[in-house]
């Protein structure tokens, strides 16, 4: 594994190809290469003159040679030594957008009941003692449960008991398309770098990671590296390992090694909690009666027990009505019908199906014969007419193909599905993609 150390002596090198050796003396001589990060690279140069003059007569040379030893275009940032120490004070946290406004999911705002008790001690346990048991922790269940809160929870304790650990929060999805890009670029040791150094890796629907083979060679990898040097790792799923149908053996037993956890729907008693706190959050106040009534009619998501909440505020605050049982009723059938009503349009089953695949949504309605991308293709009107409402010719319009063509495509996919599991769960995962998408 390379750092950007390493690879900047490989760049002075080509530099010397490029320029007089006074030249690479004088301005590179004494220049750091600190970070380098997907299409970037950072520098830090001791002066500002220093700065200035790389950046104004050999930002060119520069980029050529980067061009030549990674074969893709990579921005270079140039900083002084008071920059620098600033980037780097920032670089532990370079993921906080995924977890910026997640600052209200903590252990103190989860509310704990015999559906998710386990889940929650095992969650705390791993904040408050990263790396010395339970390692991995796999915490699954179905969609809207609270995983994420906990792993939201997870990271918040450590970085504020930690402040100096090195923490990174990916979902599987997109782990897969940053290793991508990688690959395109030609920057899998940058990609390396990133994820193996960490003290905390949280990996959040870790289930897209599987059927996808170089995506789990690498995971596999960096699990490994991460794991032998005592490092925490946190992964949800909404299924336990053993159910995941195209998950390599050797990642289902390190995920069985360290503690198997999962969520269950909350009983009434935890729903009636959960409401509560989640008024108070908000500064709403609901009467318990009101409580109860969304406690016994909504019962298995969370995420639409907070929706309905959320909604009785929003009648409150902008159309100045009060939370009585006609509005409280409101709420849960519009919630409950726009859950079930939801119907996506077929340019966000093409997207999610183009997005697992790893693919452009342009090569999927296209005319490219390649393999994969045919069966990205049927895939997609696979779904498209088991979800929507559009007849053959409407599909065949989306695809710029005749309705004969689409109808091909769906008897080779239901075919393939009675005799190929692997298929299955992939049409599984990308309508579980789609679906969430409605909440």
């Amino acid at each position: 594994m390379n750092s950007a150390a390493d690879i900047w002596v490989s760049v002075v090198q080509l530099l010397e190809r490029e320029l007089t050796p006074t030249a690479v003396s004088t301005w590179f001589g004494d220049t750091e290469a600190i970070d380098l990060v997907e299409d970037k690279i950072v520098l830090c140069v001791p002066t500002p003159f220093k700065r200035d003059v790389i950046v104004s007569r050999y930002l060119p040379a520069l980029k050529k040679v980067l061009f030549d030893l990674f074969a893709a275009d990579l921005e270079v940032l140039v900083l002084t030594k008071a920059d620098a120490d600033a980037y780097k004070s920032q670089g532990d946290r370079r993921n906080e957008n995924v977890l910026m406004g997640s600052e209200e999911f903590t252990f103190d705002h989860f509310v704990v009941g015999s559906s998710n008790q386990f889940a929650y001690n095992a969650a705390l346990h791993v904040a408050d003692n990263p790396g010395k048991s339970y390692n991995p922790l796999f915490i699954y269940g179905e969609s809207g449960l609270g995983k994420t809160h906990l792993l939201y929870a997870i990271y918040h304790t450590i970085h504020r008991d930690h402040p100096d650990y090195s923490i990174i929060f990916i979902k599987g999805d997109e782990f897969t398309n940053e290793l991508n890009e990688a690959i395109r670029t030609k920057t899998t040791d940058a990609f390396r770098q990133k994820y193996r150094d960490k003290d905390l890796l949280l990996v959040d629907d870790i289930q897209f990671i599987a059927g996808k083979e170089q995506t789990q060679e690498e995971f596999f990898n960096t699990f490994n590296n991460l794991y032998e040097a005592g490092h925490q790792i946190v992964l949800t799923s909404d299924r336990p390992p053993s159910e995941m149908a195209r998950l390599e053996n050797r990642l289902q037993t390190r995920f069985e090694w360290g503690l198997l956890v999962d969520i269950q729907p909350p009983d009434y008693e935890t729903r009636c909690a959960i409401i509560k706190n989640k008024a108070i959050m908000l500064g709403l106040e609901l009467p318990n009666d009101v409580i109860e009534y969304i406690a016994q009619n909504i019962t298995a998501n969370v995420r639409q027990i907070e929706g309905t909440v959320k909604r009785l505020l929003a009648y409150r605050d902008l159309m100045g009505q009060n939370v009585n049982d006609e509005n409280v009723g409101r709420a849960i059938r519009e919630l409950i019908h726009a859950r079930d009503e939801y119907i996506p349009s077929p340019e966000i089953i093409v997207e999610e199906t183009a997005k697992y695949y790893s693919m452009d949504s342009k090569a999927i309605l296209g005319a490219s014969r390649m393999k994969d991308i045919v069966l990205a293709r049927q895939v997609s009107i696979y779904l498209i007419r088991s979800i929507t409402n559009l007849s053959l010719p409407e599909i065949g319009k989306v695809f710029n193909q005749h309705h004969t063509t689409v109808m091909h495509s769906l008897e080779k996919i239901e075919g393939e599905i009675k005799k190929n599991r692997e298929l299955s769960e992939i049409i599984r995962d990308i309508k579980s993609n789609i679906n969430s998408r409605g909440y």
